[in-house]
Formats: structure tokens, C-alpha cells, sequence
């Protein structure tokens, strides 16, 4: 019987990890050929429909990108608002979730309803851009952090959470004299780090892919993020005529340019997605157990 048990077992196993091995290829080979797609050239890219492996490199695509110093300029626009923007959200959205995870709180349930009824019903586009217009946040990079500096779904994530901790931990800290704000700084956000790390994720990607955001409220080019500019240069690429050189002597690869435009706004996420990981599914599975 043992002996059925553990070869039933070896089954299982190989089913389930033969399983998991076509998920996992289904889900990065699109992505390995979008990234051989950006260091080939437009002619194989033409002749082969999918491509793993380039036979010919070419970095032209790449070069046609960074041929100018917009795209480092826009780089740095993404990465400051992402920046500023995930640790004020953060900042603002631990305030809110601590407060409404004390059930001393008078009126926390009314806040509580007010909260998740902005999950069902918004004001829509263009009143959200009169309010932001008559704020005088057009044209300005505030214009990128402010009205999305709270999620409503994150928020929740996190009060739940810290509902999570032990109350007498925050009960003996004030009886030490520690003022809810030492609680909440010292005590609490320290315990809730893979929800914190979760819910900077979440932030920052949202930061990250600011686009539409900036369409509406940015009339300076020069305060595009790199989704905007890298949208301009599929445009530009995409209609160019293919007689047309970049130096005088390469044909643009229009194609190759698109895949590269997907490397370069991926790839910086990609990079702090591993340091984040182990905190990911801890943090929002906790954060979403209890209400």
C-alpha cells in the first residue's frame, strides 16, 4: 500500500510539474521572441514569423531608439515619478489603512462604504480633468501623482492586513507612551513588510505605465514619461517611409523598433520584480483573508 501511495505520488508529480513546465513556457516565449525580435533585423523578422534565436544580430533598433537624448530625459521622468509617486501613495495609503483598521475608529464603517463605492462608481474622465485643471496641476508633473496617489483596492489590502496584528502589541506600545503614530511607524508597518512590499508593486507599476495620464495633462513634450515617448517613436516608425535612412544609410526597422519599445519600458520593472517576489503572494493573500 505504501508502495502504491508513492508510485501514485511519482505521478502526481511528474503530471503536475509537466503541467507547470508548458504554463511556464507558454507564458516566456512570447517574451523571448520579442526580445530576439528587437536584436534581429527586419528582413529575418519578416521572412520568419517567430523568432527564438536571431541568426543575423543587429542592434539597429536599439540604435534608433537611443539616438537622441529624449529617451533618457523621459527615462527619468518614469523613474522620479515612480519614485516619489509609490512612496507618497504609500505614505498616504498606510495613513488611511491604519485608521481604518482601528475599530475604535467613530465612523469607520461610513468610511469604510465611501471607500469601496469608489471602487463601483467614479466621475469619469472629463470631470476628473477639471478638477485637475482647476487645481493648476496642468502641465505638471503632480498632474502624474496625485490623482491616482490612492487605490481604493490597495488600500483595503493593507487595512486588512494590519488588522492582522495582534493588538496587544499596539496596547502594550501605548502603554510604554508610544503615540499612534510611533504604533504605526515602529511597530506596525515593520510587522507588515511582504504587504508593503505587495502594495509598492502594485504602485509602481501603475506609476510606470502612467500613459494616459499624460496624454491629458502634460502639454510639454519634454515632460513626456518614457510610455508616451516610446508610443511617438512606434508612431514615427510606423509611418516612415521604408526608403527613408536613420544615418543615410540604414533603412529604420520599424518592426525591430516596436519589439525594442517593449524591451525598454519592460525591462526596468522586470529588474525589481525578483526583490519583490518573495513578499508578493504572502502580502496579498494575507491582505485579502479577512474583511
Amino acid at each position: 500500500m505504501v508502495e502504491d501511495r508513492s508510485i501514485s505520488g511519482r505521478i502526481y508529480a511528474a503530471i503536475n510539474f509537466t503541467l507547470l513546465a508548458v504554463i511556464a513556457l507558454i507564458t516566456v516565449l512570447p517574451f523571448v521572441h520579442v526580445v530576439a525580435g528587437s536584436f534581429t533585423t527586419s528582413a529575418e523578422l519578416a521572412a520568419h514569423k517567430f523568432v527564438l534565436i536571431p541568426r543575423i544580430w543587429s542592434w539597429e533598433a536599439y540604435k534608433f531608439i537611443f539616438s537622441t537624448n529624449t529617451i533618457f530625459r523621459a527615462m527619468g521622468v518614469s523613474i522620479g515619478v515612480t519614485l516619489i509617486g509609490t512612496l507618497f501613495s504609500m505614505l498616504i495609503t498606510s495613513l488611511m489603512a491604519y485608521g481604518l483598521a482601528r475599530r475604535d475608529l467613530d465612523g469607520r464603517n461610513v468610511i469604510n462604504f465611501l471607500v469601496v463605492f469608489t471602487m463601483l462608481f467614479n466621475g469619469g474622465m472629463i470631470p476628473t480633468f477639471l478638477v485637475v485643471k482647476e487645481m493648476g496641476l496642468i502641465d505638471t508633473y503632480a498632474a502624474l501623482i496625485l490623482p491616482s496617489a490612492i487605490s481604493a483596492f490597495n488600500m483595503i489590502i493593507l487595512r486588512n492586513f494590519f488588522q492582522n496584528i495582534p493588538e496587544g502589541l499596539e496596547e502594550s506600545a501605548k502603554i510604554d507612551g508610544c503615540s499612534d503614530f510611533g504604533i504605526l511607524f515602529k511597530i506596525v508597518l515593520p510587522l507588515s513588510m511582504p504587504a508593503i512590499a505587495t502594495i509598492s508593486l502594485f504602485y509602481a507599476v501603475t506609476y510606470w505605465n502612467t500613459y494616459m495620464s499624460a496624454i491629458l495633462y502634460l502639454d510639454d513634450s519634454a515632460k513626456w514619461p518614457i510610455q508616451v515617448l516610446l508610443r511617438q517613436i512606434v508612431v514615427l516608425a510606423s509611418g516612415m517611409d521604408h526608403s527613408a535612412t536613420l544615418d543615410g544609410t540604414v533603412p529604420p526597422p520599424d518592426q525591430t523598433i516596436k519589439m525594442a519599445v517593449i524591451v525598454v519600458a519592460t525591462l526596468p520593472i522586470l529588474m525589481v520584480y525578483p526583490f519583490l517576489q518573495k513578499h508578493f503572494a504572502k502580502g496579498a493573500m494575507l491582505g485579502s483573508m479577512k474583511g
